[in-house]
């Protein structure tokens, strides 16, 4: 029987062969010996067959790891390498921890941070009422704890609020004002003050003195007749007898009686309490109940102000002495401007826009001291107030043409600090003498620096990178510039080498003039005249009145550290206040304002356009 080979050639299969496979293997065993012996050379195939099978090799083991399948020894290897690099790392970290280094320390802050935190402090020696436990001032106790009620014809609790000065009065209008300077200067810089640590306390500062402000008049009235606008008396004139001016004693041991001095047609005084309530609504925004109350307080404030015309300082008052207004025009815009910003109503716009209030408040003419912001001139910080409106907002008509007019009036009070101008003289050290060569330079000074510090601000803001002064255009550095050699002034970089701002540095005023600060507390009650003698004193003050600014040097850059001489070393709160302003606008390393804070009670300025139409449908 044939098959056919796939292969090509026949294949025969013989059933005679019906050998088993053992004798088939044992056959060819038999065969491959006598291969061996013959002569014939194998190739490596043959030689395969020959010599059997081989040595199995040894398997290699593998670990599953679930997604891939790995060499053991490969695996072991890993492992052993991850856990001695871990236990290496972790020797490393445990010498770096145990082995003593020099801490990094922040950078220090710089001069103006260092100068606000004293600076700040000055608010806090002055404090009337029952002194806080955290008020740092070792040696100020409570006073004044009966002003008000103990006299008779007012019997209103006029406790609380702040000493003016050196002596223990509490004047209302320049206390308003300089707790107005400060709420505007948190309402632009709140960042720049939380960085330094400094918001709370500031804002305490600012309520401390709102508080009181708020007792001074029926607050809780839509209608009053009558401002407390003063607690105590200063005026020697009359002759000898126990005033505020008169006795030199600290003002926990005050014995003597404490007049009020009450007004009841006062329009500087209450716009201006009005500015100050309504800017710190702004500041207290996140106290509803609180800003609300001192809202309602400024618009109370302010109807009495536009209602019953009249100076707070009449001739022959206490008050004109030492604090005479010499208009309330300027006040109107000043107080109409801040009521805009916390109410949003426009009719506060409206007026301090109206082009014969801006007249009167004295926006179209010159004089000597036009520019200069101080406790009695407000419109050029009004101007800058409401030239930010116009930067940010830009409303329109019918505000556009009076807020055009503060904007160029503002651009040429600017240009009026620079010194290629000639606006104002400077001493030999370069202080600009904004009230021309009078004692007590430096609280315009301070002013100055501030609203060039936050007028520059503005037009970073605004994207707008300087001004011009008639055909010359000056970049916003120019302001800042300005601002900042004054301030250096201050704090030393003057011909004397010293700082007059009291604890800043190592030479500065050692004779403040200054009640408490120059009677030492040691248990001892002085008297009205007994205290004559620590005023006298040619020894330094025993107490340091840390961040006071004091009065500042004369037109030929001198100072004399005498405690008599209030016109070179007495500070106020309107001085400092001006200071904190600038101090924080100068500080850190970059400059920038808040822009949109001051405008939370705002409504949009033109109205929303409507939604778009539903999709059409067929």
């Amino acid at each position: 029987m044939f098959g056919r080979d796939p292969w090509g050639g026949p294949l025969e299969i013989s059933n005679a062969d019906s050998a088993t496979d053992d004798e088939r293997s044992r056959n060819l065993q038999d065969l491959d010996r006598a291969a061996l012996s013959s002569s014939r050379q194998l190739d490596e195939t043959q030689q395969s067959w020959l010599l059997g099978p081989a040595e199995q090799k040894k398997k290699k083991k593998y670990v599953d790891l679930g997604c891939i399948i790995v060499s053991r020894k490969i695996f072991v290897w890993t492992v052993g390498t991850a856990l001695a690099c871990g236990l290496l790392a972790g020797l490393i970290i445990l010498i770096v921890k145990t082995v003593p280094r020099h801490h990094h320390h922040h950078p220090s802050p710089d001069n103006y941070t260092v100068a606000l935190h004293k600076a700040l402090m000055f608010f806090n020696a002055q404090r009337s009422g029952p002194i806080p436990k955290h008020n740092n001032v070792s040696w100020r106790g409570n006073s004044g704890m009966k002003d008000g009620l103990s006299d008779d014809s007012v019997k209103k609790n006029l406790v609380g609020g702040y000493y003016d000065a050196g002596d223990a009065i509490k004047f209302n209008f320049p206390m308003s004002f300089s707790m107005t300077l400060l709420s505007w200067s948190v309402i632009e810089y709140s960042a720049k003050y939380e960085a330094v640590g400094e918001l709370d306390h500031v804002k305490e500062i600012i309520k401390w003195g709102t508080d009181y402000l708020l007792k001074t008049f029926n607050s809780s009235a839509d209608t009053i007749d009558r401002i407390a606008a003063q607690v105590g008396l200063g005026d020697t004139s009359k002759g000898p007898g126990p005033n505020d001016h008169y006795c030199w004693m600290r003002p926990e041991n005050i014995d003597y009686p404490r007049p009020v001095y009450e007004c009841h047609s006062c329009s500087d005084l209450a716009s201006e309490m009005a500015a100050s309530l309504a800017a710190a609504s702004i500041v207290f925004k996140d106290s509803k109940t609180y800003s609300q109350k001192l809202v309602h307080g400024a618009k109370t404030l302010f109807k009495f102000g536009r209602e019953q015309r009249g100076r707070y300082s009449p001739g022959g008052s206490d008050p004109s002495i030492f604090y005479n207004s010499t208009g309330y025009w300027d006040d109107f815009v000043w107080g109409g401007a801040w009521l805009y910003y916390a109410t949003g109503n426009t009719s506060y716009l409206q007026l301090a826009t109206t082009p014969g209030l801006a007249k009167h408040a004295g926006a179209f003419w010159g004089g000597p001291d036009y520019g200069v912001f101080s406790w009695d001139s407000k419109l050029p910080g009004a101007q800058v107030l409401l030239s930010r409106l116009r930067l940010f907002l830009s409303p329109g008509y019918p505000y556009e043409e009076i807020l055009r007019t503060f904007h160029n009036q503002t651009s040429i009070v600017m240009c009026s600090f620079l010194p290629m101008f000639n606006s104002f003289n400077r001493t030999k050290g370069g202080l600009i003498e904004l009230n021309h060569g009078r004692p007590q330079p430096l609280q315009y000074v301070v002013n100055a620096a501030f609203l060039a510090s936050v007028f520059s601000d503005y037009l970073e803001a605004a994207d707008t990178p300087g001004w011009y002064c008639g055909p010359n255009f000056y970049s916003t550095s120019v302001l800042r510039d300005f601002a900042k050699t004054q301030i250096d002034y201050i704090l030393g970089n003057n011909p004397r080498k010293m700082s007059y701002l009291v604890g800043y540095g190592n030479h500065y005023p050692k004779h403040v003039h200054h009640r408490g600060a120059s009677i030492p507390k040691n248990g001892v009650k002085y008297n009205c005249k007994g205290g004559w003698k620590w005023r006298d004193s040619h020894k330094p003050n025993p107490n340091t009145i840390v961040g006071a600014m004091v009065a500042g040097p004369d037109r030929h850059d001198g100072f004399h550290d005498v405690r008599t001489n209030y016109n070179y070393t007495e500070p106020t709160l309107a001085g400092n206040a001006g200071l904190v302003a600038a101090l924080v606008a100068l500080s850190g390393e970059k400059s920038g304002i808040d822009k949109n804070t001051i405008f939370s009670a705002v409504p949009p300025m033109f109205p929303t356009p409507p939604p778009p139409p539903a999709p059409w449908k067929p």
